[in-house]
């Protein structure tokens, strides 16, 4: 019964957590027997028992609970085949959506030579657009867990093809992470490439595309800035946020020593 298999998913995390904080006791029954259905469940019959199993698995990898072997010889092998070009195509969909999703989790090594070459290649899937564009609503992500090196050699040229795709939601979706594309780069990778990349952006002939592209403006102007000092980085969430100077912090703390030495004197006083 699907609503069963579904109801055992969501169970799986907080019994993994318990094994976890029991583990002298429990050792190895994780990995023997719940991680095995997790991994088994990707590949459910069923849509919501698959999106159970996905949504515990992500779970199971943001508290850190799945290890390293299991990770690359279990789960990456079931995403790649899930993903493969001949897949179905529901399943490939909510495969390229997974690996989006857990590359921040994983190691750089593990992305870069288990699911980076499957990423470009679903860049240019041209079945299905749908996978182009969580390809492309996810860009910076990727490229934030591979680094500069990958991102230089063999991301950033799937990401000229995306911004030039002929579906404009591809190149709205580019429009939007540019910023966080471009933060991944070097100087001279954003002047001589990206900078002509955006300005295309900019004069879409979708209106869309366009908007999104002059909302972006800001954050991709501030990536050329030095972070040391103008004191922008980007946060975790791939928001760009303004890192207190040095002299603010001190004068914060000079403000609030005086308001300690006021408070101090006024009772004093009393």
């Amino acid at each position: 019964e699907p609503t069963v298999r579904t109801e055992l998913m969501e169970q799986i995390p907080p019994i993994a957590i318990f094994l976890q904080e029991s583990r002298p006791k429990f050792p190895t029954a994780f990995f023997e027997y719940l991680m095995p259905i997790v991994v088994r469940y990707l590949t459910d019959v069923n849509n919501q028992v698959r999106k159970a199993g996905q949504e515990a698995l992500l779970i199971l990898l943001e508290q850190d609970l799945v290890s390293q072997s299991d990770i690359e010889n279990k789960v990456c092998p079931i995403l790649l085949d899930l993903s493969a070009p001949d897949s179905d195509d529901e399943y490939k969909v909510e495969a390229v959506n997974i690996i989006c999703k857990m590359a921040s989790m994983l190691s750089r090594t593990t992305v870069e030579h288990m699911l980076l070459p499957r990423f470009c290649e679903l860049c240019s899937d041209g079945k299905l657009f749908q996978v182009r564009k969580i390809c492309a609503a996810n860009f910076g992500d990727i490229c934030n867990a591979v680094g500069q090196e990958a991102t230089e050699r063999l991301l950033i040229p799937k990401f000229f093809e995306l911004c030039s795709d002929s579906v404009w939601g591809m190149r709205k979706a580019c429009a939007e992470c540019f910023m966080a594309v471009s933060y991944t780069t070097s100087p001279e990778v954003r002047r001589s490439k990206l900078s002509p990349l955006f300005i295309s952006l900019i004069s879409d002939t979708c209106r869309w595309v366009r908007q999104a592209a002059f909302q972006s403006l800001g954050p991709f102007i501030s990536t050329f800035a030095n972070p040391s000092s103008a004191g922008l980085y980007i946060r975790e969430d791939g928001t760009l946020s303004i890192r207190p100077s040095a002299q603010d912090v001190n004068a914060n703390s000079c403000q609030a020593s005086n308001n300690i030495t006021m408070t101090s004197s006024s009772a004093n006083a009393a």
